[in-house]
This record gives structure tokens, C-alpha cells and sequence, in this order.
């Protein structure tokens, strides 16, 4: 059995990125129960008309309208070491910021990056080497990285600030599911899964590669998927797991998700992974945030219950639209390199939250 070797080509006796780090990913992310306390009454959006969507709904990006009837979609996303290798780190980071832009329909114009880094404890080589992950990733969505802020910290910290435009009538947000909408999810689940068998040293190197290739997987289609009247709404699955960003539109749209558990699209291991208890701990906090509002059948096992709330770092889309456009829509995102691509549940009119079958 070959497992991933952490940061290979790295320096003798440098430390593993993810040693530097209490938490990797959007897996660091705050738990939604304690981000809706600390936003409560925040940001209100009132007399500032041209501000479309903001924090009401806890959607992907803020957008604002311009007086041309185009709209700008600004976005911040940052994170901790997922993985050791830091060019690979880079890369995902980068992906899964840009991810907020592509989830609202829109197409990113440039990016600021946000670096963190512990001086004294991480060469220079190895901070050139996460930068230049960013810059391939945001070359590979043909926008420039055009500047940035960095500092000193105690944990090596690597994300961007994206803006992106569209055209009003592209715009999506995660509030426009309609009763009937059928459900797609774009990637399979269970980077978390995978990225805590490999902080442990468990994960197989064609897992590892497998990891990678999700989650730098740029969410283009999300731009292709605004420009016609058969999507009604879009988000992109991240830290919260597809129970915590399906509750988000669940509430955005004041309507009922019903999610099968059987229909989810997996990583190849991350059965055979959660089944032998590999989770992370944001798994129990997403559950703790989403379980007043979620209704699970009683054969669940908790392997599966631990995949629904499997914190994804640049996750797939979460597509809600017209159920006799589904299929096409598949195609079309399968069409663009997402093979996993399926239906997931439907939307049904109710008391928003989300009901898993099996």
C-alpha cells in the first residue's frame, strides 16, 4: 500500500504545513450555529438599494448593481493547510475562493491575495511555492492575481479576495429554488474524510491524487448555468457540508429540501473511510448547527449522517432547477468535466429545512 508522502520535495527538516495549523481547509471554518450569533444584525443592507444580495441570506458573494445593468460579485475566502505540499495548497485555496464567484453565476474578473505566514518557521521557498499555486489556479480562470495584503501570523493562512461580474439577469443566489426544482450536486463528497486519514498518514497516494483533482477543479459551469432561465438557484458545498449549505438555501428560499443519502456522489474511499470512523471534528460541529432543522430517517447509519455533514474544501455546486430541464443540465455539467454529476432530491413546498431519505 503506497501512501501520500507529505511535501516530498520539502527541505530536510521542515515542518509539515498541516503540523502548523490546528485545522485544514473549510474545515476551519466557523460552525453556522456561531456565525449566525456573531452576524446577527450586522450588516444591515437597508439604504444601499444597489446592494443585491449581502449577508441576509449567507450567500456565496456580495453583488452590486451597476448602473449599466451589469452587476459586480466580490467575494473573500482563506484558509489553513489542508495538505503539505505548498504549491498543491495554493492551488486549492485559490480554486475554492474563485468557487464563490462561479456560484452566483458569475465570472471572476481578478483577485487579491491574503497570505499569513509564521516567520521563522516556514522558508521563503516554500511561501513562493503556495503563492505560485494561487497564481496557476487563478491562471487556469484566466484572471491575473493584481495584488494582496500579507502579515506575520502564528498559522500559515492562504486565500483570495475575488471580483467577478454578470449581467443582472445571469445573477443567481442561493434563494431562488421554486417548488418542484430538482437537486444537483456537481462533486463527489468526502474531502474531509480523506484530508483527515491524511493528516493521520492513512491516505493512499491515488487517493491523495483524487483529492487534488477535486478540488482544484475550477466551478466554471456556474457562470454557463446563469445565462438561461432553467436554473433558479445556485451554491457551491464548502465547509458546511451538503447539510449545512442545503439548509442555507432550504432557508434563502422558504421552501423544504428532501435530500436521498443514497443518491450522494462519492469519493471512492470516503465510504470505506467514515465507516472506520475517519472524520473531522468539524463533522460533529456542523451536526450540532443544522440538527433542529433536518429530519433523518432512523436506518441511517452514522457513517452516512458523518458524509452529510463532511466539511468539503472547494466543493461542487449545488444547482436547484426546473425539473424538466434536469437531465439536460446534468449532461451539460457533466459535459464540462464534472463526472459525478447527479441528482440529489428535489425542492417541495414547507417549513425550510431539509428532509434525508435513504
Amino acid at each position: 500500500m503506497n501512501l501520500a508522502e507529505p511535501n516530498a520535495d520539502a527541505a530536510p527538516n521542515a515542518p509539515r504545513l498541516t503540523a502548523l495549523a490546528h485545522g485544514g481547509g473549510c474545515g476551519c471554518k466557523l460552525a453556522p450555529a456561531v456565525l449566525r450569533e456573531l452576524l446577527q444584525g450586522q450588516f444591515a443592507a437597508s439604504g444601499f438599494p444597489q446592494l443585491l444580495v449581502g449577508n441576509g441570506t449567507a450567500d456565496d458573494a456580495a453583488v452590486w448593481q451597476l448602473d449599466d445593468g451589469r452587476c459586480l460579485v466580490a467575494t473573500t475566502d482563506f484558509f489553513m493547510p489542508i495538505v503539505d505540499d505548498p504549491h498543491d495548497f495554493g492551488r486549492i485555496a485559490a480554486t475554492n475562493a474563485i468557487s464563490d464567484i462561479y456560484a452566483m453565476g458569475a465570472r471572476p474578473l481578478f483577485a487579491l491575495a491574503i497570505l499569513g505566514i509564521p516567520l521563522g518557521k516556514i522558508d521563503t521557498a516554500t511561501v513562493r511555492e503556495i503563492l505560485a499555486g494561487g497564481a496557476a489556479a487563478c491562471a487556469g480562470a484566466g484572471i491575473p492575481v493584481a495584488g494582496g495584503h500579507s502579515i506575520d501570523s502564528a498559522e500559515p493562512i492562504y486565500g483570495l479576495a475575488v471580483i467577478g461580474e454578470c449581467p443582472h439577469e445571469s445573477m443567481r443566489s442561493n434563494g431562488g429554488a421554486q417548488p418542484g426544482d430538482a437537486l444537483i450536486l456537481t462533486k463527489p463528497l468526502g474531502v474531509g474524510v480523506y484530508s483527515a486519514a491524511y493528516k493521520r498518514g492513512t491516505l493512499r497516494e491515488e487517493a491523495y491524487a483524487e483529492m487534488i483533482a477535486t478540488t482544484t477543479k475550477l466551478n466554471a459551469v456556474g457562470a454557463r448555468l446563469g445565462q438561461g432561465a432553467a436554473v433558479h438557484a445556485l451554491t457551491d458545498v464548502t465547509g458546511f457540508g451538503i447539510l449545512g449549505h442545503g439548509l442555507e438555501m432550504a432557508r434563502a428560499s422558504g421552501l423544504q429540501l428532501e435530500i436521498s443519502a443514497g443518491a450522494l456522489p462519492l469519493l471512492s474511499r470516503a465510504e470505506e473511510l467514515a465507516r472506520g470512523g475517519v472524520v473531522t471534528g468539524a463533522s460533529a460541529r456542523n451536526w450540532a448547527s443544522v440538527e433542529d432543522a433536518v429530519a433523518l430517517p432512523a436506518s441511517l447509519p452514522q457513517w452516512q449522517r458523518d458524509l452529510l455533514t463532511d466539511p468539503q474544501t472547494s466543493g461542487g455546486l449545488l444547482i436547484a432547477t426546473a425539473p424538466e430541464h434536469a437531465e439536460r443540465i446534468v449532461e451539460l455539467v457533466r459535459g464540462e468535466g464534472f463526472a459525478a454529476a447527479t441528482i440529489i432530491g428535489r425542492a417541495i413546498a414547507g417549513t425550510p429545512g431539509l428532509t434525508i431519505t435513504d
